[in-house]
């Protein structure tokens, strides 16, 4: 029998432990990162832990004498958990939890739980759900008392704020059920998606690191009115919009997932779907935050994702998004990319320019069609009109003659 968890929002107060291993493994600059994470999850950062290893501990994450020094920290600080900056086996979460008597949690706990906070849609919620009860399944002996240690909190949230009992037969078959459900929404992502490639308009997937403007620029694009705040993770949901350049061509444009470094496995397998919506694209639109000290480490993860996803080979414009957030002059440079612009979708700066190279780039790779309609389908001439740019039109006794530019 499932048990049924009501859960009161609580701010927990942590402390954040990171391993490095090597010299250059940017060790301070990812627990930056996932002192955004836990804030956005509503927890507070009281300190922060680092231990250089030549290897992560098998059993405890970090060595006996920090596991000390975390100890004496909370007990001074008067935290209530730690969030560890990889993800934890079984093991080293038993193992650090017999130790420190804390809440122990890890960086896809933590990202899981945002993006369980932030599913609006009813595929978002079950993606969510799923990469969580995968998550729980893997780690069932190691989860139970850190889970339950606090009546709320991070890792303790999902869709419809419940969380199951960790029980295995019961987690696989919600996720077998998960899985139906998921697969019928596929099925009609599959046949929206048919229509929209049927109608043979050219379509770009705006993609790039969390935060660094993607929802800010497809409103600006298109007036879509979709979430934009200066969050991690404010938006999950893929939307697709359509648009009119000034030369009247018109393109969609499909905005996705953020991307982050260390993004959990569970996730990248849940939202495979909605992240394909980049692989039917006919180019990509990589929006990087400019005024971002990380930047190119940024850069560097949202390369390493597509390819994860095997999405490759496609044309890539890389937008400098939040210049009027930078005095840095001189465009960063992306030698991935076709070509780059500087922008920033808030203040409006660049954006002319950027549908200006929009209709340069969509009038380089048109095709030109020429065919002869007969007048019973002459229907098809409006969309010939619509889908494309028609440039000569015909009537001869075979049927009407067109020439066309399209995609």
């Amino acid at each position: 029998m499932a048990e049924i968890y009501e859960n009161q929002e609580t701010e927990e107060k942590v402390i954040l432990i990171g391993v490095s291993t090597q010299e250059d493994d940017e060790v301070e600059a990812s627990l930056e990162e996932l002192a955004e994470l836990a804030s956005t999850a509503g927890a507070r950062v009281l300190g922060r832990v680092i231990q250089k290893r030549e290897a992560i501990h098998p059993a405890t994450y970090i060595g006996s004498g920090k596991i000390e020094e975390v100890r004496q920290l909370a007990e001074e600080l008067g935290a209530d958990g730690v969030i560890c900056d990889d993800e934890l086996s079984p093991a080293q979460l038993r193992g650090l939890e017999k130790e420190l008597s804390l809440k122990i949690m890890d960086r896809t706990l933590v990202i899981l739980d945002i993006f369980a906070k932030h599913a609006t849609t009813s595929e978002g919620k079950l993606q969510v759900e799923m990469a969580q009860l995968r998550y729980r399944l893997a780690r069932l002996s190691g989860l139970g008392k850190s889970l339950s240690r606090l009546g709320g909190g991070i890792g303790t949230r999902g869709p419809g704020e419940k969380k199951l009992e960790t029980d295995r037969r019961l987690i696989k078959s919600r996720i077998a059920r998960l899985n139906r459900e998921l697969k019928e929404m596929q099925v009609h992502r599959d046949t929206a998606r048919k229509r929209r490639l049927s109608g043979a308009l050219p379509s770009a997937a705006i993609v790039g690191y969390t935060n660094a403007g993607k929802s800010t620029l497809l409103n600006a694009l298109t007036g879509a009115e979709i979430l934009a705040e200066d969050k991690l993770f404010a938006t999950l949901d893929p939307t697709t919009r359509r648009m009119t350049l000034p030369g009247g061509q018109e393109l969609l444009l499909t905005d996705t997932v953020g991307f982050i470094r260390k993004l959990p496995h569970h996730l990248v397998e849940a939202f495979k779907s909605t992240l394909e919506e980049a692989r039917y694209a006919d180019f990509i639109l990589h929006v990087a935050d400019s005024s971002s000290p990380k930047l190119e480490r940024q850069m560097e993860t949202v390369y390493e994702t597509l390819e994860e996803l095997e999405i490759t080979g496609k044309t890539v414009i890389t937008l400098f998004n939040k210049r009027d957030l930078t005095e840095e002059q001189d465009l960063p440079k992306d030698l991935k990319a076709s070509r780059v612009l500087g922008i920033s979708a808030a203040s409006g700066e660049g954006l002319p320019e950027l549908l200006k190279l929009l209709e340069e780039y969509l009038q380089e790779n048109r095709v030109l069609v020429e065919k002869v309609i007969p007048y019973a389908q002459a229907g098809d001439i409006a969309k010939a009109r619509k889908y494309g740019q028609l440039i000569q039109e015909e009537y001869r006794e075979d049927g009407i003659f067109i020439r066309y530019y399209t995609w």
